[in-house]
């Protein structure tokens, strides 16, 4: 039997996705769910279907055991259209990778992407380049933040 200073939350292999119109950020977290790195751009096609595929290939390629969709919830934290197409989408992207697929709230994660790079010295230019994956990367922290901080301290018997 363990004790509660005893308990780890079990690693998990994530893939973050941070969804937009015309391109598709994606993270990955380390192999003990604790770091989120800025991984790659999908950029949309005219195919729902073979943008999602492409996401299937990296959640394969990463070893990936669930994948993150960034929620662009309201600022009120209602579900505007955007999180309503987000929803859908996530949906239809879970019935393509073969593992679960869970939402995480979004809002500002654009926000602080785009300063931490500017804090990073990257000119405009620059952060256009990466602020798809950088904003999947802050989904996905914030989310395994979330997850360590909420496990469960203690094990009952």
């Amino acid at each position: 039997m363990t004790s509660g200073a005893d308990v780890r939350i079990p690693g998990v292999r994530a893939l973050g996705i941070d969804l937009g119109s015309k391109r598709i950020g994606i993270a990955v977290s380390d192999l003990s769910g604790t770091i989120a790195s800025a991984l790659t751009t999908v950029h949309r096609s005219k195919s729902r279907r073979h943008d999602h595929n492409e996401i299937a290939k990296l959640v394969k390629l990463e070893e990936c055991e669930v994948v993150v969709v960034g929620l662009p919830l309201s600022l009120d934290g209602t579900h505007g259209p955007a999180a309503k197409s987000a929803v859908k989408e996530a949906k239809q992207l879970e019935q393509t990778v073969g593992v679960p697929v869970e939402m995480y709230d979004e809002r500002f994660t654009t926000v602080t992407a785009e300063r931490h790079m500017m804090e990073a010295g990257l000119d405009a230019k620059q952060r256009r380049k990466v602020v798809d994956k950088a904003a999947a990367a802050v989904i996905l922290q914030a989310w395994l933040d979330h997850r360590r901080n909420t496990w469960p301290t203690s094990v009952k018997p």
